[in-house]
């Protein structure tokens, strides 16, 4: 059996220590015990568990340049572009002809942001607010100044083509069945507004196809699957017909041009006007059953007009806001405006679109 000595041996002065520690000054004694020390530790160390866990979630929902430049799923779910490098592009064609001084809270950067988010997820200006630090009316004034810009400015991505270049891309599906002629398709889509206070505005707006108050908008794309016009908004209520003929869509057709439509576009006099011919599907009403022909013809226009169908779903589903009910501010243009803030929204959002990959395959 071995002997052992205590190299720390208790002295009088020292008795104790294990259980206590006693610190003392002129006015005051403290006395810890191990366990109010072990206490403490586990305290500290929770807190800084806790702190490092929230600086990884302040990290994973930061949104700044830097954030979005890393991270190109970022980019696509907050702004519905693709990648930084495509956002960074508009941003720089944008951004030049925004005003921007020192006493902007946020950099130009991030206001554009703002306003991608708010039409690609609709967040609520309070939502948004609440993320960046800032008031509800910076957020509202933000959304004004960069919607504004970026409808006159990206303009340019909705564009009529030339014939020639029509012909040059027409996918194998239009050459089958229409020959090289089919210069737009057409369709009408509408987006719920709020219940407006006003009757009249309230009985324009009403919808009877969607049982809602609505605006809404014609669109028109290529056979390539891009969309080449869209109209200002219109009262739920007004036709498809009505529309057409007065949005201006039909003053950019050329004599010989082919254009697909459904059949509530009773559109074929105000087509042919311009030297120009409408397909549709034929009518059954009236009629026990189609002809061969009418059968045959009214499939192939079902086969490529399905097309501008999908464009509007992939338009709507991109770019949030167009699926949402919005308040009936948007609806009114501003004193001195011909555009509301309703048409300049649809107007970015389609222009963006066309920056997508086509829906339409070549061949």
């Amino acid at each position: 059996m071995s002997n052992y000595t205590d190299p720390f041996p208790d002295t009088d002065n020292e008795k104790g220590c294990h259980a206590t520690v006693t610190t003392c000054d002129a006015e005051s004694q403290t006395t810890l015990t191990m366990e109010d020390i072990e206490k403490e530790a586990q305290f500290m160390q929770n807190c800084t568990l806790e702190l490092n866990q929230l600086k990884l979630q302040l990290l994973n929902v930061h949104i700044s340049e830097q954030a979005f430049r890393e991270n190109d799923d970022k980019t696509k779910f907050y702004t519905g572009i693709a990648n930084f490098v495509l956002l960074n592009h508009i941003f720089n064609l944008v951004g030049k002809h925004i005003k921007h001084t020192s006493t902007n809270v946020l950099p130009p950067f991030l206001e554009f942001i703002i306003t991608l988010m708010k039409i690609k997820l609709n967040c609520p200006f309070q939502d948004i607010a609440y993320r960046f630090g800032i008031s509800v009316s910076t957020v509202s004034r933000i959304f004004d100044k960069w919607i504004d810009t970026m409808s006159t400015r990206l303009q340019f991505l909705i564009l009529w083509p030339q014939r020639e270049e029509l012909i040059k891309t027409m996918p194998l599906v239009f050459k089958q069945n229409f020959g090289n002629k089919v210069a737009v398709i057409i369709d009408c889509f509408e987006v719920f507004i709020d219940r407006p206070s006003s009757l009249i505005a309230r009985a324009m707006t009403w919808s009877n196809y969607k049982h809602h108050n609505t605006v809404k908008f014609l669109i028109g794309i290529t056979p390539q699957g891009v969309i080449s016009f869209i109209s200002k908004a219109w009262g739920g209520r007004v036709s498809d017909k009505h529309i057409t003929e007065n949005s201006g869509v039909l003053r950019k057709l050329l004599p010989g041009d082919i254009v697909l439509a459904d059949r509530g576009f009773d559109i074929a006099d105000s087509v042919g006007f311009y030297q120009a011919k409408l397909y549709i599907p034929a009518f059954t009403k009236g009629k026990k059953q189609l002809s061969a022909q009418e059968v045959e013809e009214t499939r192939k226009i079902a086969n490529v007009r399905i097309h501008v169908e999908r464009v509007i779903g992939l338009v709507r589903r991109k770019y949030v806001i167009l699926q949402s009910i919005l308040p009936t501010e948007l609806v009114k243009a501003k004193p001195g405006e011909s555009l509301a803030p309703i048409d300049k929204i649809a107007q970015v959002c389609c222009a963006l679109t066309n920056l997508s990959e086509s829906i339409v395959p070549f061949d």
